[in-house]
Protein backbone atom coordinates (compact mmCIF):
# COMPACT_ATOMS: atom_id res chain seq x y z
CA UNK A 1 0.00 0.00 0.00
CA UNK A 2 1.45 3.32 -0.71
CA UNK A 3 0.98 6.19 1.53
CA UNK A 4 1.17 9.46 0.59
CA UNK A 5 0.39 13.00 1.51
CA UNK A 6 -2.57 13.84 -1.54
CA UNK A 7 -3.47 10.67 -3.19
CA UNK A 8 -5.00 10.56 -6.09
CA UNK A 9 -8.08 8.09 -7.32
CA UNK A 10 -8.84 7.66 -11.30
CA UNK A 11 -12.13 6.35 -11.68
CA UNK A 12 -11.64 5.07 -15.06
CA UNK A 13 -9.05 2.65 -13.77
CA UNK A 14 -11.77 1.20 -11.02
CA UNK A 15 -10.46 3.84 -8.12
CA UNK A 16 -12.78 4.17 -5.43
CA UNK A 17 -12.25 6.71 -2.81
CA UNK A 18 -12.91 5.74 1.02
CA UNK A 19 -13.18 7.23 4.01
CA UNK A 20 -12.27 5.06 7.19
CA UNK A 21 -11.15 5.90 11.00
CA UNK A 22 -10.63 9.47 9.51
CA UNK A 23 -8.24 8.56 6.94
CA UNK A 24 -8.82 8.38 3.46
CA UNK A 25 -7.99 5.43 1.34
CA UNK A 26 -8.10 4.52 -2.76
CA UNK A 27 -9.55 1.43 -3.35
CA UNK A 28 -9.62 -0.69 -6.38
CA UNK A 29 -11.63 -4.07 -6.70
CA UNK A 30 -9.87 -4.64 -10.42
CA UNK A 31 -6.21 -3.62 -9.54
CA UNK A 32 -5.43 -4.53 -5.85
CA UNK A 33 -1.94 -3.20 -6.52
CA UNK A 34 -3.58 0.41 -6.67
CA UNK A 35 -4.16 0.61 -2.73
CA UNK A 36 -3.21 4.00 -1.29
CA UNK A 37 -3.64 5.86 1.90
CA UNK A 38 -3.52 9.30 3.04
CA UNK A 39 -2.04 9.87 6.69
CA UNK A 40 -4.60 10.97 9.25
CA UNK A 41 -5.23 11.61 12.40
CA UNK A 42 -4.88 7.92 14.86
CA UNK A 43 -7.77 7.23 17.49
CA UNK A 44 -6.47 6.87 20.80
CA UNK A 45 -8.09 3.84 22.45
CA UNK A 46 -10.37 5.21 26.09
CA UNK A 47 -7.91 4.81 29.03
CA UNK A 48 -9.09 1.63 31.34
CA UNK A 49 -9.50 2.89 35.22
CA UNK A 50 -7.33 1.39 37.58
CA UNK A 51 -7.70 0.11 40.67
CA UNK A 52 -6.31 3.02 42.63
CA UNK A 53 -8.64 6.08 40.71
CA UNK A 54 -11.72 3.63 41.82
CA UNK A 55 -10.08 3.49 45.94
CA UNK A 56 -9.66 7.43 45.88
CA UNK A 57 -13.36 8.03 44.85
CA UNK A 58 -14.80 5.19 47.32
CA UNK A 59 -13.03 6.92 50.46
CA UNK A 60 -13.13 10.06 50.48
Amino acid sequence: MKIKASIKADPTKGDKLVRRRGRLYVINKKDPNRKQRQPGLALKKPRKKGRMTENKENHG
